[in-house]
């Protein structure tokens, strides 16, 4: 009878953070690929675009003009999805038909007037002043009284939904918790009620001695592809210490961010020698006023890239209909990605 491998059969794996499950079929990557194929595009970008609404100085929607910043710089959404004076109220029609109005604010942050640039390409330095203003709105607009909830986040690539390749990303705050940290919020607290530790100290722990799935660390947070991923190349950021939300990190701890930010994303752009796209987003604590113990701070990175700069993943079929499948496990993946160069391709080719 045959012993069951997890790197050679069909598997499910438990996300503890979500309760949700994906089916791992190892054997399938094996298969000779036969799909879809496309060409790369250079994306060779100016310092400067004068047509682009994000670069300083350029006139955005509305009439709404730039400063002439340098580094970061923030403003409300010109497009928000959510509205400070939304009315209250909503649908409430038996339990088949219910909508209830929602509030809140949008902040686009671009982090750096240099059009040319993504993370990656980014010093360290600079990339710890997008950190300091995370901070900043977290504060700000967590501290707003109808704001329970701070979403950070990043889109990265036009395939991301990313309108504009300029360097930049989103904060969306709301009156409730969105889904998917509500969900992390439920399993965190029934983990830490139950053990005393946050879910992911000691989840993180277990990582370290296993060193399966390690991709990069420094003295404050490390870098993983979770057990549970479903996207290709998914990883994690985890914080070292638990803290609540950013506001917590020390000076050095947000350093720390910065750099694992750099290190992971680098990895990301030489797996395929490109401008590796993603979605990916810090996860932290409600901002309601509660104390949220169980919280522990980390950072999603959801790409989407397969086999190439080009062979994309998308849910299909019974990934769409019925659970979500990998076909590369995350062993292989982080494998794939350990063995990278911690320096940019590009650097390496200017050589």
């Amino acid at each position: 009878m045959k012993k069951f491998n997890s790197l050679d059969h069909p598997h499910k794996r438990l996300n503890p953070l979500t309760n949700d499950w994906v089916l791992v079929s190892p054997h399938r990557s094996k298969r000779p690929w036969q799909g879809q194929v496309e060409k790369a595009t250079v994306d060779e970008r100016p310092k400067y675009d004068p047509s682009c609404y994000l670069c300083a100085g350029n006139e955005r929607a509305g009439g709404h003009k730039n400063p002439d910043y340098k580094g970061t710089f923030v403003f409300t959404n010109d497009f928000s999805a959510l509205l400070t004076d939304s009315p209250e109220g909503g649908v409430d029609e038996g339990s088949l038909f219910q909508a209830k109005s929602e509030t809140g604010i949008c902040k686009v942050i671009c982090f750096s007037d240099n059009h040319s640039l993504t993370i990656p390409e980014m010093e360290v330095a600079d990339i710890r002043k997008v950190v300091d203003v995370w901070c900043e709105q977290f504060d700000e607009l967590g501290s707003t009284d109808f704001i329970n909830y701070v979403q950070i986040f990043e889109n990265k690539g036009s395939i991301m939904g990313c309108s504009n390749p300029h360097p930049h990303g989103q904060v969306w705050s709301s009156s409730t918790v969105p889904v998917e940290p509500d969900k992390e919020s439920v399993t965190q607290k029934a983990y830490f009620e139950k053990n005393g530790n946050t879910l992911l100290g000691d989840y993180l722990k277990a990582e370290l001695e296993k060193k399966e799935r390690l991709l990069a660390e420094n003295d404050h947070f490390v870098a993983l592809v979770p057990y549970w991923a479903v996207w290709p190349f998914e990883t994690m950021i985890i914080s070292r210490r638990a803290v609540q939300n950013i506001l917590q990190l020390t000076d050095e701890e947000k350093d720390g961010l910065a750099d694992i930010y750099k290190q992971l994303t680098v990895k990301y752009d030489n797996l395929f020698e490109t401008s590796f796209a993603y979605s990916a987003g810090l996860h932290q604590a409600p901002t309601d006023g509660k104390d949220y113990p169980e919280w522990h701070l980390h950072m999603h990175f959801y790409p989407p890239l397969l086999r190439s700069a080009t062979v994309k993943k998308f849910m299909v079929g019974y990934e769409m209909l019925a659970t979500p499948q990998r076909d590369i496990t995350a062993e292989q993946a982080a494998q794939r990605l350990r063995d990278l160069s911690d320096i940019h391709y590009k650097k390496q080719i200017n050589k």
